[in-house]
């Protein structure tokens, strides 16, 4: 979100740089942001996550005053890596409010095309608690189309031995609900930050 802020002249806060802009550039901004009443530009998004660590940095972080509080969704543990939590039982507990939220912002969209789901095939949350979304989002909302951006284990940066089979799980549920995917290998988004941004991130996530 902060590139997407970036390219539109938008500031942390949601207002925008130059206000000139607004008036003689398109209003392309409006796919990814509504305008509020104040004259603020908010997300159309909302970010879950079943434990708050994550959720937590956007909140305290730089473009906390961006987002609605009601976009920023967690519950009171995670998945555990454990794709059966993030479905059936962590997962379900959450699942209504996060499509209650996904609702209102729908309903101030004048021509909802479809969604963008960005998620880890991994995890307990990005698996489970994702396989359980798109299910629900295909119920309620029918055709509209569903477009996931998936990051894809790699053994050498494996966070969890289950990893494999979380991503068979959500893999196999998700087939008949997503209408095109865009895998992302997560030891390539690693060589990318440490080859050509400069950003070693395996260090400072071994760092005590």
């Amino acid at each position: 979100w902060e590139l997407f802020c970036l390219e539109h002249g938008i500031q942390p806060d949601g207002t925008f740089k130059n206000q000139s802009n607004k008036v003689n550039d398109d209003d392309s901004f409006a796919t990814f942001f509504r305008e509020t009443g104040t004259g603020k530009h908010v997300p159309r998004a909302i970010m879950v996550d079943l434990e708050q660590t994550v959720v937590d940095e956007v909140r305290t972080g730089t473009y906390r005053q961006l987002f609605h509080p009601e976009q920023l969704i967690t519950g009171k543990e995670d998945a555990a890596n454990n794709y059966a939590r993030g479905h059936y039982t962590i997962g379900k507990d959450r699942i209504d409010l996060a499509l209650d939220r996904i609702r209102k912002l729908t309903d101030a969209c004048s021509g909802l095309q479809g969604f963008l789901i960005f998620h880890s095939f991994g995890g307990g949350t990005g698996s489970g608690f994702t396989s359980l979304l798109m299910e629900r989002l295909s119920l309620d909302y029918g055709k509209k189309s569903k477009l996931e951006f998936a990051i894809y284990p790699a053994p050498q940066v494996s966070t969890a031995v289950v990893e494999p089979y979380n991503s068979i799980l959500t893999t196999h549920t998700t087939l008949e609900h997503s209408d095109c995917a865009f895998m992302v290998d997560n030891e390539a988004i690693y060589d990318i930050c440490r080859r050509n941004l400069d950003i070693d991130l395996l260090s400072s996530l071994c760092a005590p």
